[in-house]
């Protein structure tokens, strides 16, 4: 079992979930639902490559920022 961090936000008209230890990610219409996609997507990734590298993730935080370009 192994614990996954995952960053939601909305791309209309899904909100798409962002696993932060490995590179998945899926998409539901509602949060709860692109939640158990992530989680589901993730459990497959793991089954298919059990050998996948994994990074650990002990603290997340999230901002926001504009940049020039």
């Amino acid at each position: 079992m192994r614990t996954i961090k995952f960053c939601i936000y909305k791309e209309p008209p899904y909100y798409v979930a962002q696993c932060l230890n490995v590179d998945v990610s899926s998409f539901g219409e509602t949060v709860e639902e692109a939640i158990a996609s992530l989680k589901e997507a993730v459990e497959l990734y793991f089954e298919n490559s059990p050998a996948a590298e994994y990074q650990q993730i002990d603290e997340v935080l999230v901002g926001e920022g504009v940049v020039h370009g």
